[in-house]
């Protein structure tokens, strides 16, 4: 794809087309990173090395996932189509293995929130081949058994939901070894589908104000909000 399908922003490459766009681009990769690229995980980028070369490498693609990143499009006057949730993808992607046959992984979280997050998928996904899981309390550097694990199950997608940058981490540190196609940290999604926390009404979502949900419904969010004005302050300056 061309240049104007991405919008520079700190060095990143964002994808500014829509989700339909996006999906058939992600086909294209043999092996593709897709990061949720909101202020918090592109920040994060910026202060590691060997994130910030996985995530401008040939086999990632970054989503503008956050009310940020649409602002920040805005401020270099290359504005994305549309903010592109990372749960919403997960589950494009999860719908598409379903009727394809294609298997998926799951790693992360607790045990008891991925038991009812594959409990619900199977309900709403019948056909879904959920190939296995993983909680995700391990060493990132001692964890020879899950990606001998993950390698013999060879899954289509594997998603990955530590957090940031913990997921984001373990994707740039064994991508290139792990047999599957799609690579994805997830981040608090699981929990959703698990229905251990729900999405903000569609109206919020729709005007961008899906963050002010999920900070009064959990407060201790408010701490990464920072993250926000830091990463514009920075776009400002650079652009």
């Amino acid at each position: 794809m061309g240049k104007e399908t991405f919008t520079k922003i700190l060095g990143y490459k964002i994808f500014n087309k829509n989700k339909e766009e996006l999906l058939n681009y992600i086909k294209s990769f043999n092996k593709v990173h897709i990061i949720s690229g909101n202020p918090e995980v592109l920040s994060n980028g910026l202060k590691d090395e060997l994130l910030f070369n996985n995530f401008t490498g040939e086999s990632s693609v970054i989503i503008p996932d956050g009310v940020g990143t649409v602002i920040a499009s805005k401020i270099v006057k290359s504005p994305v189509m549309e903010k592109i949730a990372g749960i919403e993808l997960m589950e494009e992607i999860i719908k598409e293995c379903s009727r394809e046959g294609k298997g998926i992984y799951l790693l992360g979280t607790k045990e008891e929130v991925l038991n009812k997050c594959i409990g619900n998928l199977k309900i709403k996904y019948p056909s879904l081949k959920i190939l296995g899981c993983h909680n995700g309390f391990f060493d990132l550097n001692n964890c020879e058994e899950i990606l001998e694990e993950i390698n013999n199950l060879k899954p289509h997608a594997l998603f990955v939901a530590m957090g940031c940058p913990r997921q984001e981490i373990f994707i740039s540190k064994y991508m290139k070894s792990i047999n599957s196609s799609i690579f994805m940290g997830v981040g608090g999604s699981i929990d959703v589908f698990a229905g251990e926390v729900k999405r903000a009404p569609k109206w919020m979502i729709d005007i961008g104000m899906e963050w002010f949900y999920r900070v009064s419904k959990e407060p201790w969010r408010i701490k990464r909000l920072s993250s926000i004005p830091e990463f514009l302050i920075k776009v400002m300056k650079n652009k």
